[in-house]
């Protein structure tokens, strides 16, 4: 493809991207997109493996910015699978007529400021260069998958998958024998469906997760007219929630309640499914005790519904309930009363060695045909670290981040001028509803541009001491919760070497966006603007 001139160079085609396109359109901004995948979606573009689907109510994981969109679009289920996000990007890009700015099969593999010009100049792997005065990195923030390197993988004599990028054909493990490694969230919502096609499934888990049943179900479509009815309505509830998210949570603290009080609750939430049971008591992520009670109800629910005594102490998590991502599952547990699945607790003894023939831990070679390495992602960080991001002076970001990352707002970095990041390190991003943040960040971004463009500014970067400030705030008010506490994707503990840091800002939604508006209002305090 031909070099291009642009004032925005967008990096990346999922929902980040497409919104930043289409908004800088309406504005009358030359905007290009340049995405690795050949197809639009991003996280739902890559991640094709089985069972995988939202966590948060389809409802409400989608666009705001348009509400012909919202009214015409119809999800079929509670929780909206793959296939149906990926058909509602594809839907976006078509309505919107976005493709024609987005460049297809193109993986960016440097961006460096061009500190005299003011101008970002991006290489892609092919060599083409696309010039632009500002910078949207629309990567993802789990879309660097992450594989570790077990000894003698490359070895391995039969087929294996990642859970982040599935073969889009599919795969059919029909009388195979199969290894899962892992057990987070793609390996909770693979795990049923593979267990149901495999001749044998072993599952090798060195962390047992919570997780709560979705209790997923076609939308009742008078539920769904009586929300577009008021669309307005439950958006402005869920951007008064500190995740984002239109929900009930009860204030009360869980020890101002009886035994018998919490069991009924708890009762409730895990009836009625979904990531709001962590919304049961006000006290669970502040409060040891507290949580220990929601904690104790999911693991009786783990003894209930597993057989094998030994096998639901195996899968029964030991750590704080919430301080790692809450799963949301669709017959997890009892996938494990099947005669054909076998569960390999490797949490004090690890993988010794991939083999040609299987996975050997404890001393016993596991064999298989094939391995699924459900592993997760380098969170956050993974997908801008591994673009050549050169800043002024040419200082590299991954030296920047060296030690954890650092930003203002999640939006900018001090060092890297006319460079944005949608839902960075340092936002609420991964702790809320993603499409809510992802609007509310293209929309302070595109605002700032219209106003250093009308004003005649070409340069605008986050300061030292606004970023030094906004760390140290981060830092501090994940401290005041558990959710530091435990070894997380959140920290970067599924990493070997990445320094641990709490990456997504735990202030809350509301008042992370009442922060972002009065910097804006104030004329973009934090920055330095001009030459």
């Amino acid at each position: 493809m031909p070099d291009a001139d642009v004032d925005v160079a967008i990096v990346g085609a999922g929902f980040a991207g497409l919104y930043m396109l289409h908004r800088l359109r309406g504005m009358g901004f030359r905007a290009q997109v340049l995405e690795a995948g050949s197809g639009v979606g991003g996280t739902w573009y890559w991640n094709r493996y089985p069972g995988a689907r939202c966590d948060v109510e389809s409802i409400q994981y989608s666009y705001q910015f348009d509400d012909d969109l919202q009214q015409e679009w119809e999800w079929s289920e509670r929780y909206a699978t793959q296939p149906e996000l990926l058909r509602y990007a594809e839907h976006v890009a078509d309505r919107f007529d976005l493709r024609r700015d987005i460049r297809f099969d193109t993986r960016v593999t440097s961006a460096t400021f061009d500190d005299t010009a003011h101008r970002w100049v991006l290489l892609t792997e092919a060599g083409d260069r696309v010039s632009a005065t500002w910078c949207v990195m629309a990567t993802g923030c789990l879309s660097s998958f992450n594989t570790p390197d077990f000894p003698g993988r490359d070895r391995f004599e039969g087929a294996t998958y990642h859970t982040g990028r599935w073969p889009h054909e599919g795969v059919d493990f029909s009388g195979r024998r199969v290894a899962v490694i892992g057990s987070g969230s793609s390996a909770i919502q693979s795990i049923p469906i593979i267990a149901e096609q495999a001749e044998h499934l072993a599952v090798f888990q060195r962390t047992a997760n919570y997780t709560i049943p979705a209790h997923n179900t076609p939308l009742d479509p008078e539920a769904v007219r009586r929300v577009k009815a008021d669309y307005p309505a439950l958006r402005a509830w869920g951007k008064r929630m500190v995740n984002g998210i239109a929900f009930h949570p009860n204030p009360k603290p869980a020890g101002e309640a009886t035994a018998e009080e919490r069991r009924d609750v708890y009762e409730r939430r895990w009836a009625e499914g979904g990531l709001t049971f962590m919304a049961a008591f006000g006290d669970l992520m502040l409060d040891d005790e507290a949580n220990a009670t929601a904690a104790d109800f999911v693991r009786g629910k783990i003894r209930e519904i597993v057989t094998d005594p030994e096998t639901a102490g195996k899968l029964c998590p030991t750590n704080i309930i919430g301080c790692k991502r809450l799963c949301v599952d669709t017959g997890y547990y009892a996938t494990y009363n099947r005669p054909n699945v076998t569960l390999v607790d490797i949490s004090e003894a690890p993988i010794e060695a991939i083999t040609p023939a299987g996975v050997k831990a404890q001393g016993v070679e596991h064999a298989v045909d094939a391995i699924v390495f459900a592993t997760g992602f380098d969170a956050m960080t993974g997908a801008l670290t591994r673009i050549d991001i050169r800043g002024a002076s040419g200082v590299r970001l991954r030296d920047k981040w060296r030690d954890g990352p650092r930003s203002y707002l999640g939006l900018a970095v001090a060092g890297f001028p006319n460079l944005f990041t949608v839902t960075g390190p340092g936002s609420p991003s991964v702790l809320t509803n993603m499409l809510p943040s992802i609007e509310q960040h293209v929309e302070w971004i595109s605002d700032c541009f219209r106003y250093l463009r009308d004003r005649g500014i070409d340069r605008i970067e986050a300061t030292v001491t606004a970023e030094d400030d906004w760390v140290a705030h981060n830092a501090e008010v994940a401290g005041n919760t558990l959710r530091s506490t435990c070894s997380s994707w959140y920290v970067g503990a599924n990493v070997p070497g990445k320094p641990r840091v709490f990456m997504p800002y735990i202030g809350g939604f509301p008042a992370y966006v009442e922060r972002c508006d009065a910097v804006a209002a104030k004329g973009y305090e934090g920055f330095a603007l001009g030459a």
